[in-house]
């Protein structure tokens, strides 16, 4: 099984509700957002499904990515992806979305480095803004798995 982490774009530093939940891409975020999706459609990466954290900077990232790649239909807004993500979070979705084949994660950091860290056996990663990664895992009931790649915002908005 292939699971690709997504970390959201460049957003604001503050919302004008105050809340980090409200949160935007900046119009900066938005445009390399918007080609970095371009490289990824290309990819042509099959996904099922793309869980999405429900923070405003994440769901508008996994807008972007899901229309250029024409999987509007298959975004899934999961609390689980938000700030707590972790790998007991990563092991439930995976377990709701037995049925996939491939899926994509849009999520924060920590969470997002450290559950691909623990995936990978313990390693470490400085996964900045906009970067993703695959991992492929042994087994879908396994948290073992190997980092097949990490692809930074600069490459992918090229």
């Amino acid at each position: 099984m292939k699971c690709y982490f997504l970390r959201h774009g460049i957003a604001e530093e503050s919302s004008a509700s105050g809340k980090d939940y409200d949160r935007v891409l900046t119009r900066d975020g938005v445009r390399r957002m918007q080609r970095e999706a371009k490289t990824i459609a290309k990819m042509d990466l099959g996904l099922d499904i793309i869980l999405s954290s429900p923070l405003l900077r994440a769901k508008q990232t996994a807008d972007i990515v899901a229309e250029e790649m024409k999987l509007k239909h298959r975004v899934v807004e999961d609390p689980r992806a938000g700030i707590v993500f972790d790998t007991e979070s990563f092991v439930a979705m995976l377990s709701d979305h037995s049925d996939a084949g491939a899926i994509m994660f849009v999520g924060h950091e920590p969470g997002m480095s450290m559950t691909i860290g623990s995936l990978a056996g313990g390693m470490s990663i400085d996964f900045k803004k906009g970067s993703l990664a695959c991992v492929e895992l042994s087994s879908r009931s396994s948290m073992h798995g190997h980092l097949v790649w990490l692809v930074p915002a600069k490459v992918l908005a090229l």
